[in-house]
């Protein structure tokens, strides 16, 4: 379970907004235990958002995309803070993270400031500790359970999943093209229209078609042509509309 805040409004432009948090990022990657990073996104960019980064927690540069994450959360339309929610690199190191969503005067998501701290290292420590003063796991897992009502901050339950940290756009859409297509859950040769409709709505439900030539992509992926993509996701719009009314 994530804990959510509302986004910040200021009045203020976009481009004013990324211009303030651009000389923050810097000052408050120091003042975080390392090993930390500061990324802001200039969320007018999709899918090279990332303006400015300090840290080298992710390996990430200047004009690389945003996570899967905030790319599925962006095309969702949620634009809440998300405060301390736990995400997992590849190579198996534990982040704690933070993403904090600023609109403009027009109430359009403007930039995202994320903090990522890598806390692999408290983790082993809290688990030796737990060991030493708990016992076993199950008691472990008792004592630390909590009720909800005494876990602070009102939160809203979101599905528990790794977020994806990608270095450049080919990156990051082949990580969404192959998500979608392992949870439709049938190989693309064998696949038949529904399926592919399936991927195409999976893939948009997580932001994909906000990625520059995203359309060329998956066409190519499920050996489709474009015209045939863009009926898929004409589809798709008009079921939901159906099922809306």
């Amino acid at each position: 379970m994530n804990d959510f805040l509302p986004s910040s409004t200021l009045p203020l432009t976009a481009e004013q907004i990324n211009i303030f948090l651009d000389q923050l990022v810097v000052p408050l990657s120091q003042v975080l235990s390392s090993p930390s990073e500061v990324v802001l996104h200039d969320l007018r960019n999709i899918p090279n958002t990332v303006r400015k980064i300090s840290g080298d927690v992710t390996g990430r540069e200047i004009g690389d995309p945003p996570t899967d994450r905030l790319l599925e959360y962006l095309a969702s339309g949620i634009t809440d803070h998300r405060v301390g929610y736990r995400s997992n690199l590849p190579d198996g190191r534990q982040l704690r993270s933070t993403t904090l969503v600023f609109k403009d005067l027009r109430g359009e998501p403007a930039a995202a400031l994320c903090f990522n701290s890598d806390v692999s290292s408290w983790v082993t420590v809290r688990s030796m500790m737990d060991n030493l003063i708990l016992g076993s796991s199950n008691n472990i897992n008792r004592a630390v359970s909590a009720p909800e009502s005494q876990k602070g901050i009102s939160s809203r339950p979101v599905e528990e999943k790794d977020e994806y940290f990608p270095l450049d756009v080919e990156d990051l859409a082949d990580h969404l093209i192959e998500g979608a297509i392992r949870k439709v859950g049938v190989p693309v040769e064998e696949m038949k229209k529904r399926h592919k409709v399936e991927v195409v709505q999976e893939l948009e439900k997580r932001g994909f078609f906000l990625v520059k030539d995203s359309i060329d992509q998956i066409a190519h992926s499920l050996n489709v042509t474009r015209f045939t993509i863009y009926n898929y996701l004409n589809e798709i719009t008009d079921t939901e509309s159906v099922k809306a009314v």
